[in-house]
């Protein structure tokens, strides 16, 4: 218990210092937070101070309070996702969608079927497909983060690149459960199945449930929300994240779902209230999980062959999102500004990579130098969104945002108006199929 706490005190410690270094040269803070665990591994120090600083008995405690931070932070972000962003969005999304998630399998099999060459086991049909699961992950949480960080949080862009990560880590999460199944024999889990009816359980009762319930509470007093709402918020959560694990889906699916499904409109100012006193569990908690994927990764024996398969892994993964993601939304008739947007912020990587990685190393699909070169792959691609979109827009990230002054498609699509735009609310400037409006080259649009 002593090492235990200490080992909190170090992490969280640590944590706070590297995201903020990370956040001071424009970079998201589970940068510098996986950089932290990665410093304080084998990499650095060699393999006995790590397992001095974090004893193997002390580790699987750290991984529990992991599991919370997670879990709570999942919930945070089902909370923030507004879906009234998506009106007139569904095929916009959907194309997306597709685009970033067959090319990244496509290619993430190609390199599954090249990476087994002189591997153990050979080219299996689960390393394969772990592989192209892996090149098909967004980082739901750290792109999250991003958005809110550069100001798209709640636009259309954002619920897009919000939406499209979410349904394309579902699909994978799915993936995953057949990878799970070849992999360890055990065959397909029959009661995956059942998180079609529990997605309708949550939409048709348990939403109705809490909107009602909430109804004529006073959401917001002066100390923060009552007792009881924060209680049914944290166990809730923690209850649906346990059901989606038990069926084979990962926890974090579980958590956002119920964050997803709480009552809008009246229940703004509850949700805002939940966010503050919720964000420290996860703020917290959160690192712990980055410094323990960090302390698994070891750079320090990687030869000529670790560094060019890192290249071509790094290759892959960022061609394979943002090429797909890039396609669909053009196929859709999204200018080509925004659509490259979209593919750097598909390419986020980081937590949801992180916990899929340590799912293949528990399978055995995984070695130590292909595990260390797929983390710092994540690392790579997570770190290079901030820069991508900083050369997108350089000026102000809101100038992207969709349902601001900026047409949604490009102008060739519709009459070129020239007298000044009238003033329409925010659902008609992010119709898609509104013609997009400029303003006259006049003196009047000048003094409007």
């Amino acid at each position: 218990m002593t090492i235990l706490l200490l080992d909190l005190a170090l992490i969280v410690g640590l944590a706070r210092a590297s995201g903020a270094l990370a956040r001071r040269i424009g970079q998201p803070p589970v940068v510098g937070e996986i950089l932290a665990g990665i410093l304080l591994g084998p990499t650095l120090l060699g393999h006995q101070l790590p397992r001095t600083l974090f004893p193997p008995d002390v580790r699987p405690l750290l991984n529990v309070l992991a599991v919370v931070g997670v879990a709570t932070f999942m919930f945070l972000v089902g909370l923030e996702l507004d879906g009234r962003l998506l009106r007139g969005m569904a095929r916009l999304a959907t194309s997306v969608t597709v685009g970033a998630m067959v090319l990244p399998l496509v290619l993430g099999a190609a390199l599954g079927c090249l990476l087994a060459r002189g591997r153990p086991g050979g080219a299996d049909a689960a390393f394969v497909m772990f592989m192209a699961v892996a090149m098909s992950v967004t980082a739901f949480p750290v792109l999250a983060h991003i958005l809110t960080a550069r100001g798209l949080g709640r636009t259309t862009l954002g619920g897009i690149a919000l939406s499209s990560a979410a349904a394309c880590d579902v699909l994978a999460w799915g993936l995953l459960a057949v990878v799970v199944a070849f992999a360890t024999g055990d065959g397909f889990r029959v009661r995956t199945l059942l998180l079609v009816p529990y997605v309708l359980l949550m939409i048709t009762v348990v939403r109705p449930l809490l909107r009602r319930w909430f109804t004529g509470r006073r959401a917001v007093g002066p100390d923060g929300p009552a007792k009881d709402v924060l209680v049914v918020a944290l166990s809730g959560l923690l209850a649906s994240a346990a059901f989606t694990e038990w069926i084979g889906l990962h926890y974090i699916f579980g958590a956002f779902l119920l964050g997803a499904v709480m009552p809008r409109g009246s229940g703004d100012a509850l949700r805002v209230d939940l966010n503050r006193q919720l964000e420290p569990v996860s703020t917290h908690l959160l690192p712990v999980y980055f410094v323990l994927a960090g302390l698994s990764v070891d750079l320090s024996g990687m030869d000529a062959r670790a560094v060019g398969n890192l290249l071509v892994i790094i290759v892959v993964a960022v061609s394979g999102k943002f090429l797909g993601a890039f396609a669909g939304a053009r196929l859709q008739g999204l200018d080509s500004r925004r659509a490259a947007v979209l593919g750097t912020l598909l390419n986020t990587r980081g937590l949801t990579e992180l916990v899929i990685l340590g799912i293949g190393r528990q399978l055995g699909l995984l070695d130590g130098a292909l595990y260390s070169s797929l983390v710092v792959m994540a690392v790579v691609t997570t770190a290079l969104t901030g820069p991508a979109l900083h050369w997108l827009c350089p000026a102000s990230s809101s100038e992207l945002a969709m349902d601001g002054p900026a047409p949604l498609v490009p102008a060739s699509s519709s009459p070129a108006r020239t007298d000044p735009p009238a003033r329409t609310d925010p659902a008609a400037r992010t119709d898609p199929a509104a013609p997009p409006s400029r303003p006259a080259r006049s003196r009047q649009s000048a003094g409007s």
